[in-house]
């Protein structure tokens, strides 16, 4: 697996300034395994409180607050500049762009099937990188394995629409591309500036979409302190906790960890959201966790 973080919104977290430096050295008190599970299961009940918003703003109405809000933390944060070369602004126009489809499939898939479903199918994009050109037997292995899975996911009965289902694929693919950009991302710009600037036009490509499916609906004062809130937790809680944890324990070991994501996602979804999947779909994501995290461990540096 990558250890790229989706959604979400970038590659880099937030820098330690102030009283996030101060949070920084409580959480120094906190084994790294639990603040990359807590940074998880943040992630996820973002995702479940989002979908709470569905019925009053829809899916493109609540992932458009999102990542409004998301650039608008942005932004204050690192207050990035507009003067980068042709080459630069062409890696932040693609990110973004990415960035704002991908969050716009996985919003469209949640509001159709499960969330710990969503998530695992969405996983075959990290995991596609992370094996992606290799001719080694046991890559071949782990790619059959997770296949295995989602086919068993999708055979399995249960309340799964297909047009859910093709949202969470097209969700994976831009996830893989995503990773892929935020490298070079990384490369063509500094700090967190280009980051911002991906997340304004990921906001601006879907902020439309959002605006024409809720309209007015988007003003609600409820509906803003929700979306804020789902923006928190799923950038800012898990960018800190991750930042922490990737201080202290090698790559690969996070990149373990974060495999239990769809297995945490089917927990959450079950708790929060009353989603009980069946005993194929729980060993369905059992393959998807066991692939992932075997990919992760076996992965060339």
């Amino acid at each position: 697996m990558v250890t790229v973080h989706v959604d979400r919104a970038g590659s880099r977290p937030f820098p330690r300034v102030g009283l996030v430096a101060l949070a920084g050295r409580a959480l120094g008190a906190v084994p790294p395994p639990a603040q990359v599970l807590a940074g998880i299961i943040s992630v996820q009940v973002g995702a479940a409180l989002a979908k709470q918003l569905f019925g009053a703003v829809g899916s493109a109405g609540a992932v458009a607050l999102r990542l409004f809000f998301a650039a608008l933390v942005l932004v204050a944060v690192w207050r990035p500049s507009v003067r980068m070369g042709r080459r630069a602004w062409t890696v932040v126009i693609g990110y973004g762009v990415v960035l704002g489809v991908m969050n716009l499939c996985f919003y469209l898939a949640l509001a159709r099937i499960p969330l710990g479903v969503v998530v695992t199918i969405e996983f075959l994009g990290p995991l596609a990188v992370a094996i992606g050109g290799s001719r080694r037997w046991l890559d071949g292995l782990w790619a059959l394995l997770a296949a295995a899975g989602v086919v068993l996911l999708t055979e399995s009965g249960g309340d799964l629409h297909v047009a859910g289902i093709l949202f969470a694929l097209a969700a994976a693919a831009c996830w893989a591309g995503y990773i892929l950009l935020s490298a070079a991302l990384g490369r063509h710009t500094t700090d967190g500036g280009g980051l911002a600037l991906g997340m304004v036009l990921a906001a601006v490509v879907v902020m439309p979409v959002g605006v024409v499916d809720s309209g007015t609906a988007l003003l609600q004062p409820w509906v803003l302190i929700v979306a804020l809130g789902v923006a928190l937790l799923s950038s800012v809680i898990p960018y800190s906790l991750e930042l922490e944890a990737l201080r202290r324990i090698p790559p690969k070991v996070f990149g373990v960890l974060m495999s239990l994501e769809p297995a945490v996602a089917a927990l959450v979804g079950l708790a929060v959201l009353g989603e009980a999947l069946g005993p194929p779909q729980w060993l369905a994501i059992l393959l998807v966790v066991t692939a992932s995290a075997g990919a992760t461990r076996t992965a060339r540096g």
